[in-house]
C-alpha cells in the first residue's frame, strides 16, 4: 500500500517510529522509502488488516494514502526554499494544493 509523503520528504523520528511500529504489528515490516512514485510504499499484509491500517494511517496518524491511480499519482516536490537558498517558488505549497485539488484523481 502507498503511503503520501509529506512536503519536502521532511519526517519526524515520532511518526517514522509509528510508522514503523504500525507496519511491524499490522503487516510484514518490509518498506520501499520512496520508490518510483516518491510515497512509502508497505510492503505484505493479507486483506483483512487493510481496514485496520487504513484506518490507524488516516485517522489516528493524520497521513493521507498515497495515489496510484490511473489518472493522477501522488505529486513530489523538491526541498525548494525550505533548503534551497536559489529556490524561486514554494514547491512545498504548490504539492500541498495540487494533493488537495486533485483528492478524487488520486484515489
Amino acid at each position: 500500500m502507498r503511503v503520501n509523503q509529506p512536503a519536502g520528504k521532511y519526517y519526524s523520528t515520532d511518526y517514522l517510529k509509528k510508522l514503523c511500529d504500525l507496519w511491524d504489528f499490522r503487516g510484514s515490516g518490509v518498506t520501499n522509502m520512496h520508490g518510483s512514485t516518491g510515497d512509502i510504499i508497505l510492503l505484505g499484509t493479507t486483506t483483512k488488516l487493510l481496514e485496520e491500517v487504513f484506518w490507524t494511517l488516516t485517522h489516528d496518524m493524520g497521513q493521507d494514502l498515497g495515489g496510484s491511480g490511473s489518472n493522477l499519482r501522488t505529486p513530489s516536490d523538491c526541498l525548494g526554499q525550505s533548503r534551497c537558498e536559489y529556490a524561486c517558488y514554494d514547491t512545498n505549497a504548490l504539492v500541498y494544493f495540487l494533493t488537495n485539488e486533485y483528492q478524487d484523481e488520486l484515489h
